[in-house]
């Protein structure tokens, strides 16, 4: 079962959003799509993801406590379209349910001491190269590029959209014919702002 590891660049970040964004994800998606029709169609796979993930942490730009994200488990699917011999392109999307402990470090202002729900996804498009040689043997490197969607499951607190990637390595073990086990390790980054604020809803 694949596991991985989450990490985050600082909690404080400006409250605005990000459509374009959302049009380039969308226009890579097309763009995979229509890039692997030549592939071979055993080169092509449908990956399901079961996973448990480090939450990683947020900071808190005003006191610098720190807010961890508490572990747990995660799921994923991805799309893996074949370019040649050892390459695929990869449409990944995982998402993770967890909280954000801030009784620990105190609570920050406007928040009420204790666990915030959240829900973490990670919308991608990337890429495996297999070490070996041919596709769906072996070691591979995986990696992607993309979006991440926070979702703060209480009032008050808004969603929010930031730029993210992924990076990986992985091993394939070939079950039969049409079938094979994963076993991978990925680390994400979210990238955000240090000058502003993140989830505010009306100050």
């Amino acid at each position: 079962m694949p596991e991985t590891i989450h990490s985050f660049l600082s909690l404080a970040a400006p409250v605005t959003r990000h459509p374009s964004l959302i049009t380039c994800l969308l226009c890579l998606l097309l763009w995979a799509v229509a890039g692997s029709s030549a592939a071979q169609p055993r080169d092509n796979a449908i990956t399901l993801y079961a996973a448990y993930r480090d939450g990683g942490s947020f900071i808190d730009a005003t006191t610098g406590n720190k807010l961890p994200i508490e572990a747990s488990g995660a799921g994923a699917i991805s799309l893996d379209l074949g370019i040649d011999a050892s390459r695929q392109l990869q449409l990944f999307v995982s998402r993770q349910s967890s909280q954000i402990s801030v009784e620990q470090a105190g609570a920050p202002s406007g928040a009420v001491p204790g666990k915030l729900p959240l829900k973490v996804t990670y919308m991608h498009v990337g890429g495996t190269s297999f070490l070996e040689g041919r596709i769906g043997r072996g070691a591979y490197v995986v990696g992607g590029l993309g979006a991440t969607l926070f979702e703060p499951g209480s009032e008050g607190f808004e969603n929010e959209l930031r730029a993210s990637m992924n990076l990986g390595i992985g091993y394939q073990l070939p079950l039969g014919e049409r079938m094979a086990l994963r076993i991978e390790a990925r680390g994400y980054a979210t990238l955000v702002n240090s000058s502003g604020g993140l989830f505010c809803s009306g100050g």
